[in-house]
């Protein structure tokens, strides 16, 4: 049963098992064995075929490979031997094969013009690269010419030529202003593939005379600019319309020939009047669905990944009111060297056969052509165990000094493959890998699965054993699986003890003991069970367990799902759950769960609170378990089911659910059957194949369901064929050469009979290919290796047993695995809408360089300088992510006036492919940040100085400062404001002419061409006059001034006196009846006309105060504050009750408040200045 069929199949899995060994090398499943095994060079990274380099940069050619010994490198280059040695600007990166060309000592990059070619040699052979050919980029300037301007007639057609420099590669073509704005282009008015500008009739509105070619060179980011070109139109009338006629291409037929996976565009322009329409068809057949897009306004048709059968007579039209013109196209698709069967690596054990398999196709069909070592096989040395035939070569017997690696070269004239691919013959005795004497554990009646993982060459035969002199293990009972694993379905007490692995090839023999346990399940044995408990009483759940003696279980309670509540209410014993004094939150589901190292067990009950009943009420439970279970009507796939109920316990029995156990398979585990309603007593029940049937029953009432039935006798079915196939049937790789395919396996009782197996099949969708098939045990995964990178498969999964095969399944497709995207996506273009948001576009990559499902695109995005400083910073790199086949996205949070890099890539599964080329755009002006910061300093009489700082983040060029600036009276009353503007290189400045002793605010701001910025504000106070201070101090301190004011405090305590006592009589206070009466001149000391005491004269300057002269300087007076408000009579902002007597002025005999006088000082309220506001 072990041996495998045939010799060939042998072969194959064992090349597939060391293939998969040694190509592991980088992630070694054990390093100490993969140290000691010889590998020939694998390339595994190279420079492109065909590589454009920057003139101004480093050339890096790359060349990496692997192989035991590592190899060592050399290269040729245009077919002879580059000696690097003696190359002083070339140096080999250590431990690799990739050069490195200094061109920063003044050598140019044209002088390393080249193909190049790396070899990866040790002692098992040499593996070459593809060709590299090395070209630097080319940007030339435009050719020096005089343009004459365009005189044209509104309505003519016209086309502007561009004529762009040839450079390498060509650069992207865009028409502009001077302005640097994009011309507006229309189904009138647009630019052909070939750069051209095409005009289907102008218009008035087209005279200017700054059409402007430009040509962009992506690689080395250089832009070219044609010399403007003057259009004039002059008017006719009427303006004579035109039918169509084609302005490109001409003539009435064109040929164009396209390769195979290119981007197809046909394009067509048509002149006329009214702008004709263009429509494409494909003469004999239908447009590609899914790969055919119109662009240019439906003037170019571009249909993506053509193959063969693209090709064809296209036909587009050009229609308007006055008629139609045509041309046809016609097309076909080439095609350069492609795999339909790559060579791959082959790892034989002497004396073994094998063969090299190199399939290409091409239009035309390409030749193929073997090298060994990197030497044409024609002259290489003779090798008596390889014969070449063809595409193909043969290995007999081969030994270990045929070891070598093979390159296959397929080529046609456009272009070419080249694939190494290695014959690595080895001869190792067997090695077990699984640690000795390793412990397995496992619960009874579950699989058991212990490794014995191998290697050798040739592959080992693996024989299992169980005990010391035990005989070797065959039979149904056990499954032998190809990586050395036994797999004993269903373990039982009687599986434990010790297993021996053998392995043994014509070099040796050696084995292993492992240790297997068998345990006793965990079970409930008595289970809590429902409960109807009355509020305050105390409910318990019991839980008894019983567990293998060697397994610690550990029990955890649970309550609705979730963890009990931190109440000391619940008890938890060593088996039961008790809850003291239960309420009606205590409601809900009470799971026990018991876990050990290997299973877990629960049972969950539900615990219902209820009111206690004032009287005796009926109660009410759920039912009894039904009795008296009977079998009868024994048929292959049916059976009927009768039953006697239990009492119904004051609740009628609303239905009754049937459930069975499959002691075959899973015995112990009760299923679903069905359920019927409560009046009914027996069921007829249908049943599958190959199970051993256990029913019972359970009644269910409106409080709950009953304990179940006591099984049924057992009724064991006959075994049949699969009647259903695997579920969920899926293909995904989850490596470039590989591909998993993976199924929900049948249930125990789906398998209708012993001998359980699948039937994996695939094939290559879209190739005419057979099917490949294996059989494989009971297991959910199949991995199918050495397959191309991520192309579809067809995929089916089907169930056999001992007796037959389930039904022919369904085919699902699938792909092989993903690897990174090839190429970069093109035709990046940046347009910036704002100094803060820009927006992105790109050209969507081949869908087949995606190698996979395609994600989206990644753009990143980071800042290079700002223009404004000049400093560069560190770069901190941003990702904005674009779903699906997306070709634009907006970036937002740009900093203004700031230069910025961006690139995008192609996402798959798999990973980002290559960054598309740098692209550099600038963001435009914007507003400045607020000054750093504003210091008013030297405060004299009439002067302030002021100094700032330059805004922290400028956001362009700064054009100037505005400073406004007004004076703050002591009522906080605003002064008239003034603005001075700025010079942008100044940082201080001088204000004269102000007041003395003025509070003065100031307002500061920045300034761009594009507007002001945020502001800052300051204060500041000019000085007093000195002699005034003085002045004022010496009143101050006068006794007369020091007596004046005790009398003011003394009548003031005088008058709230009276006024307290007059109230509390009912009557009015004297000065409330002078005040209504207007009469007594005592209690007035104010003028009428103006409550003010008099006139002040100033000795010193005889310059007097006026009456009223608190008003403010604008002489108007605050009509919305309160008139029984203490600040407007007070010196002080806050009203305080100052010395100088001001509060009396609130009994006056004057109704009208008078408007308080201003000094123009910001100084807190003195008592001299309070003195200065009565005289």
């Amino acid at each position: 049963m072990m041996k495998k069929k045939s010799i060939s199949a042998s072969k194959a899995s064992l090349i597939f098992f060391l293939c998969q060994m040694i190509s592991a090398l980088d992630v070694p499943l054990d390093s100490k064995l993969l140290e000691e095994l010889s590998q020939p060079p694998t390339i595994t990274q190279q420079s492109p075929k065909d590589y454009i380099v920057d003139p101004r940069e480093n050339i890096v050619i790359q060349c990496e490979a692997k192989g035991k010994p590592p190899p060592s490198f050399s290269w040729t280059r245009n077919g002879t031997h580059f000696d690097i040695d003696k190359d002083a600007q070339v140096t080999m990166k250590p431990n690799s094969g990739t050069l490195v060309v200094n061109i920063m000592n003044g050598v140019k990059a044209e002088a390393y013009e080249g193909v190049y070619q790396c070899t990866a040699r040790n002692e098992r052979g040499a593996a070459i690269s593809n060709n590299i050919v090395i070209r630097p980029s080319r940007s030339p300037l435009w050719t020096k010419e005089k343009l004459e301007p365009n005189h044209v007639r509104e309505g003519d057609s016209l086309v502007l030529n561009c004529r762009p420099p040839v450079g390498l590669p060509p650069p992207i073509i865009f028409w502009m202003d001077n302005a640097f704005q994009r011309l507006p282009q229309s189904e009138r008015v647009s630019q052909g593939l070939n750069g051209d500008l095409y005009f289907s009739n102008v218009q008035p509105e087209d005279t200017r005379e700054d059409y402007i070619c430009y040509a962009r060179f992506n690689h080395t980011q250089t832009i070219q600019q044609k010399q403007p070109i003057s259009v004039k139109v002059f008017s006719t009338k009427p303006v004579t319309e035109r039918p169509p006629v084609l302005l490109t291409p001409t003539g009435s037929t064109s040929n164009k020939v396209e390769l195979r996976g290119n981007v197809l565009l046909l394009e067509c322009i048509a002149a006329g009047l009214p702008t004709p329409v263009i429509r494409w068809i494909k003469e004999g057949g239908e447009l590609p669905a899914n790969r055919t897009f119109f662009e240019n306004f439906k003037k170019t048709l571009k249909i993506i990944d053509v193959s063969e059968a693209d090709s064809g007579n296209y036909k587009c039209i050009a229609r308007n009111i006055l008629g139609s013109t045509h041309h046809v196209i016609s097309v076909t698709v080439k095609a350069s060297p492609y795999w339909i069967t790559a060579p791959r690596n082959l790892v034989l054990s002497p004396g073994e056969d094998g063969t090299l398999i190199c399939r290409a196709n091409g239009n035309p069909k390409p030749s193929i052509s073997w090298l060994t070592n990197g030497v044409p096989i024609a002259i290489a040395p003779e090798d008596p165990s390889r014969k070449v035939d063809g595409d193909t070569i043969i290995f007999s017997a081969v030994q270990e000094r045929s070891s070598a690696v093979y390159q296959c070269n397929a080529s046609n004239e456009y272009g070419y493959l080249l694939a190494n691919a290695f014959v690595n013959v080895l001869a190792e005795p067997p090695r077990i890998l699984t640690p000795a004497n390793k412990l397995y554990q496992v619960i009874a009646d579950s699989p058991a699965l212990i490794d014995c993982a191998y290697f050798g060459s040739p592959k080992p035969e693996i024989e299992w054993f169980k005990g010391v002199k035990g005989s070797i293990l065959r039979g149904n009972e056990y499954v032998f699986h190809d990586n050395g694993t036994l797999e004993i379905p269903v373990a039982q007490k009687d599986s434990t003890g010790t297993y021996t692995c053998v392995a043994r090839n014509k070099l040796g023999k050696t084995q292993n003991e492992v240790q297997l346990e068998v345990k006793d399940p965990t079970m409930i044995i008595k289970q809590p069970e429902y409960k109807v408990i009355q509020r305050s009483a105390q409910a318990s759940f019991e839980c008894v367990i019983k567990h293998d003696p060697t397994l610690l279980p550990t029990v955890i309670w649970l309550k609705d799902n979730n963890e009990l509540p931190d109440d000391e209410r619940f008890l938890v014993g060593k088996d039961n759950l008790t809850i003291m004094n239960v309420t009606d939150k205590d409601d809900g589901t009470y799971t026990c769960i018991v876990n050990t190292t290997l299973d877990s067990v629960s049972a969950s009950a539900v615990l219902t609170v209820v009111a206690a009943p004032p009287t005796p009420a009926i109660i009410y439970a759920r039912p009894n378990p039904p009795l008296d279970l009977e079998l009868t009507g024994q048929l292959e796939r049916s059976i009927e089911l009768s039953w006697v109920p239990g009492e119904e316990n004051n609740s009628p029995i609303t239905n009754f659910v049937i459930e069975y156990e499959d002691g075959l398979h899973e015995p112990g585990v009760w299923h679903y059957q069905t359920e019927v309603p409560g009046s009914q007593t027996t069921v007829q029940l249908k049943l599958s194949p190959y199970v051993n049937y256990s029913f019972r029953v359970i009644a269910v009432n409106e409080i709950g369901r009953s304990q179940p039935s006591e099984p049924s006798e057992q009724y064991l079915t006959k075994s049949a064929n699969p009647d259903e196939n695997p579920s969920n049937v899926q293909g995904i790789g989850s490596e470039p050469d590989n591909l998993v395919i993976t199924w929900e396996s049948l249930k125990g009782f789906q398998s209708n009979g012993p001998g359980l197996q699948y039937k994996v099949s695939w094939r290559q969708k879209d190739v005419d290919d057979e099917w490949t098939s294996v059989v494989v045990a009971n297991v959910s995964k199949y991995i199918v290796s050495g397959t191309p990178t991520f192309v579809p498969y067809e995929i089916k999964v089907q169930a056999l047993n001992d007796l037959g095969y389930a039904p022919e399944p369904s085919e699902v497709i699938g792909h092989s695995g993903e690897d990174l995207p090839m190429v970069a996506p093109g035709n990046v273009q940046v347009h910036v809408i704002n100094s803060t948001l820009a927006k992105v576009h790109w050209d969507p990559v081949p869908l087949k360089s995606v190698r996979g499902h395609l994600q989206g695109y990644k753009v990143y995005y980071w800042k290079v300088q700002s223009l404004s400083r000049r400093s560069k910073r560190h770069v901190e790199k941003k990702i904005l992510t674009f779903r699906g086949n997306k070709t634009f996205g907006m970036l937002p949070g740009l900093e203004p006036y700031s230069s910025y890099k961006l690139n995008v890539r192609v996402v798959n599964g798999k990973g980002e492919g290559p960054a598309s080329p740098d692209k550099m755009f600038k963001t435009p002006e914007g507003v400045p940040s607020s000054p750093s910061f504003l210091k008013i300093t030297n405060p004299t009489l009439d002067s302030l100085t002021l100094e700032w700082g330059s805004p922290t983040h400028p956001n362009g060029v700064l054009t100037s400062y505005i400073l406004k600036f007004q004076p703050i009276n002591n009522t906080h009353e605003l002064g008239p404001l003034v603005e001075i503007r700025i010079p942008a290189n100044e940082s201080s400045l001088i204000l004269k002419n102000l007041n003395y002793s003025t509070r003065y605010k100031f307002y500061f701001n920045a300034q761009t061409s594009v507007g002001s910025g945020s502001q800052i504000t300051e204060e500041a106070v000019t000085i007093m006059d000195e002699a005034m201070a003085s002045r004022q101090v010496d009143i101050a301190t006068q006794g007369w001034f020091i007596g004046l004011m005790c009398a003011v405090a003394l009548l003031i305590l005088i008058l709230l006196i009276v006024c307290f006592i007059r109230r509390n009589k009912g009557g009015k206070y004297p000065v409330k009846e002078k005040e209504d009466a207007h009469a007594d001149p005592e209690i007035q000391p104010m003028k009428e006309d103006d409550g003010t005491f008099g006139e002040y004269s100033d000795a010193e300057d005889h310059k007097p105060l006026k009456k009223g002269s608190r008003t403010p300087s604008d002489r108007t007076v605050k009509k919305e504050d309160s008139d029984d408000s203490l600040v407007d009579y007070g010196e002080g902002v806050n009203g305080q009750f100052n010395e100088d007597g001001s509060f009396i002025g609130q009994y006056s005999g004057k109704k009208e408040k008078e408007p308080a006088e201003g000094n123009e000082s910001s100084e807190a309220p003195s008592p001299v200045n309070a003195m200065n506001s009565f005289v």
